[in-house]
């Protein structure tokens, strides 16, 4: 029954889009405010489909092309007149209309309105349609439906479908994507491995695209007759297109795999800055070929141009993300428009970097992950909701849009195809990127504490698909020759990373045994924990002179709570506590709905345990570094007083400072020339009293101790009591102080 439902749904659809057959829009979406829907749309959409079929059945009769230019539309005669010689036979009033239908005057919000209409449509059949989502990605689903349109459109008016302009899709359906990438992109594991994940964007985005480029055109050399007119920068360009991993598809794909944390920030994260590198080095191949010659000085300007390009962005968006949390601190009297602001500045900043010539992508993830902490805390609860929903449902309106869309758009009639150059872009676009994965993988984990396996690097390579973002640049080309060899390449690529690589990576994941992401959230006290370890860590890194990710880490935490929150955030806001912190985003992720029924815990299950090579690392690390100590003190003349044989409480409370009259010596406990505290651990016996009423005395009242009376104390012990004093030595530990004089 669900598949039947689906099927119907979809058919449903087809005949209401037939409404603007006749005369579809240039482009698909020319405005954003039409994708403004309320949270419930996709619920509603069941209820309009009835209607919209009686409309589409009603109106197709009075639907017609629009009157060209210099042409009069040709009105139904009216009484009075006379249409054969255009004079007035009768003299009478023109009869009014009680029925009228000007279509023309709403085509265009009318068309969008079907468009979204449909994209609903057929994310709601998806979802109802069985089985169908564990086997067939939700992507793949929607390129269907999206060739079933362009089926139906090309076999009523005999022309190509309209196609997806890339404005259209650069400044209304990818800010979307991107601003709910970056709003909910956990921070904590994206700057833990933002080292790689630049690795792998930056380093792995140019190994692509020289090598697919530089392959691609021994290719042509190879095939002179077919392809002898393609040069060398078109298939740079080309290549520059091509390597773009559309961050769309790919989280379509792992978001529904649910893979562990690590593996889905290094695939979304490389995904999403490669884009904004291959935008970047398209521009760039682009101006070169509108050059008469490149010189070397021009690729020297050109990759400072790249550089420029990616910090401009960064700095647009750390702007802005900076105003919009200032601008939420003064929204207590208006909570209404405060989720505004958030949607404002982030569509802002990336149109200002897209009119700089910036990066717009990542001016819009660094303005996303600037301002949520601060906007989080300055608004309400609510408003926080409606942000998180009207996100959500925004970018999931835009993917399916694209998704639809790429299948709309391969029925055209601008295809070129060669056997040679679509086989080996397939082909080489597999192999660069694997070999670029295992090359880039292989330095990076000799700096990593957590490898990434071996699994792992198989699935990032495989996981490389292509979508909206290459399909977008091809028709951004100028015209020459091969311009729809380009294109007809593109889209078969599209397709087999959506559909095969898509559709087996998930059996791929199962049959490699990869690990899965946690499904609980993690509880207050796992928080906790580690950010204690957190702190822990940074100490060591500063105690060692190793200045790590959690040395800076800790130095930020501490200017941004000197500063930062209490320039952004209201005062009443500002909470003193980071327990309550914790708790509030626990308890924001929850109603976000990202918690789930945690799998069943085997208590036998225990942490790796550290590998020998491993624990020579920290062996060369730690004698390193005392060597560097030792080098300093013996430089600068200073000699380090070494740490005493650790002592009980005991043996302290015996030798610590005694007088020769048995009283404690104060001035051995100021503290003035303390420079350093070292914690000795130590093992101290406790003695156990006979009588548990009597309370123990304190040291200051026990006065001088007698070593006879205390030997003879000991033989009062019963056995059984010194057996057990006996076992408890082993266990009980004593922390002291030992200060550490000025020398």
């Amino acid at each position: 029954m669900s598949c039947v439902a689906f099927c119907f749904v979809c058919v449903d659809v087809c005949v209401s889009v037939c409404v603007v057959l006749h005369n579809p829009l240039s482009h698909s979406l020319p405005v954003s405010l039409s994708l403004l829907l309320s949270q419930h749309g996709s619920r509603m959409t069941a209820l309009w489909t009835l209607p919209l079929l009686l409309s589409a059945c009603l109106f197709w009769p009075s639907c017609s092309a629009p009157a060209k230019a210099g042409e009069t539309r040709n009105l139904p005669p009216l009484q009075g007149f006379n249409n054969s010689n255009g004079s007035l036979s009768v003299d009478l009033p023109m009869a009014l209309r009680v029925f009228s239908v000007d279509y023309h005057h709403v085509q265009a919000p009318f068309e969008i309105v079907l468009w979204i209409m449909l994209a609903s449509l057929a994310k709601l059949g998806f979802h109802w349609s069985g089985r169908v989502p564990a086997v067939v990605p939700e992507s793949c689903l929607l390129i269907m439906v999206g060739l079933l349109v362009g089926g139906v459109i090309y076999g009523v008016r005999h022309s190509a479908p309209p196609t997806l302009s890339a404005d259209a899709f650069f400044l209304f359906l990818l800010p979307p994507i991107v601003l709910d990438a970056g709003y909910f992109l956990p921070g904590r594991l994206f700057f833990e491995n933002l080292g790689t994940i630049l690795w792998y964007a930056v380093l792995g985005t140019l190994w692509n695209v020289l090598g697919i480029g530089l392959s691609l055109y021994g290719v042509c050399l190879l095939a002179p007759g077919s392809l002898g007119d393609i040069s060398l920068l078109h298939c740079l360009l080309f290549g520059s297109l091509i390597a773009a991993v559309d961050p769309v598809a790919v989280l379509s794909v792992f978001h529904e795999m649910r893979v562990n944390e690590q593996l889905h920030i290094l695939v979304f994260g490389e995904s999403l800055l490669n884009d904004a590198v291959t935008v970047v080095l398209y521009k760039l191949f682009e101006s070169f070929l509108r050059m008469p010659s490149v010189s070397g000085l021009d690729v020297l300007l050109g990759g400072c141009r790249v550089l420029a390009v990616g910090l401009g962005g960064l700095f647009v968006g750390l702007f802005f993300g900076l105003i919009a949390a200032l601008t939420s601190r003064f929204t207590s009297g208006a909570q209404v428009i405060a989720p505004l602001f958030v949607f404002l500045y982030s569509y802002l900043s990336y149109l200002t970097s897209e009119m700089l010539h910036l990066s717009g992508i990542m001016a819009i993830v660094t303005c996303a992950v600037t301002m949520k902490q601060y906007v989080a805390a300055n608004v309400s609860e609510r408003s926080n909701t409606s942000i998180q929903y009207f996100l959500k449902m925004w970018s999931s309106v835009s993917e399916t849009l694209i998704f639809i869309f790429l299948g709309v758009s391969t029925i055209q009639d601008v295809h070129m195809w060669s056997w040679p150059f679509v086989c080996s872009t397939l082909l080489l676009c597999l192999v660069w990127r694997a070999t670029g994965v295992l090359l880039l993988t292989a330095v990076v984990n000799k700096l990593r504490r957590n490898t990434v396996t071996f699994r792992d690097q198989f699935i990032i390579a495989y996981g490389g698909m292509r979508g909206a973002i290459c399909f977008s640049l091809v028709f951004l080309i100028e015209d020459f020759p091969k311009k729809r060899l380009f294109i007809t390449t593109t889209l078969v690529v599209i397709l087999f990373t959506v559909f095969v690589q898509g559709m087996t990576i998930k059996p791929l994941v199962e049959l490699l045994d990869v690990k899965k992401e946690k499904r609980a959230l993690p509880s207050v006290s796992e928080e906790i924990h580690s950010r204690l370890i957190d702190h822990l860590l940074a100490g060591i890194e500063d105690v060692v002179g190793y200045w790590g990710q959690h040395y800076w880490k800790d130095k930020f935490e501490q200017f941004n709570g000197k500063y930062l929150r209490r320039i952004l955030i209201r005062e009443d806001h500002q909470d003193r506590s980071s327990i309550l912190r914790v708790y509030q985003e626990l308890e924001r992720r929850e109603q976000r709905g990202d918690e789930v029924v945690p799998p069943p815990v085997d208590p036998r299950s225990h942490g790796r345990p550290l590998l020998p090579e491993e624990m020579d690392s920290i062996r060369c690390i730690l004698s390193r570094n005392l060597q560097n100590f030792s080098k300093k003190d013996a430089s600068t003349g200073r000699t380090r007083k070494p740490l005493h044989r650790h002592q009980s409480l005991e043996e302290r409370s015996t030798n610590y400072t005694r007088g020769e009259d048995g009283e404690f010596d104060d001035s051995r406990r100021v503290r003035s020339g303390l420079s350093r505290s070292h914690t000795v651990c130590s093992v101290s016996p406790r003695r156990i009293p006979l009588d548990s009423s009597v309370p123990a005395a304190s040291p200051q009242s026990r006065g001088p101790v007698n070593p006879q009376s205390a030997s003879a104390g000991e033989e009062r012990i019963p056995p059984q009591h010194q057996a057990h004093m006996g076992r408890t030595a082993k266990k009980k530990l004593g922390f002291v102080l030992e200060p550490e004089t000025q020398q």
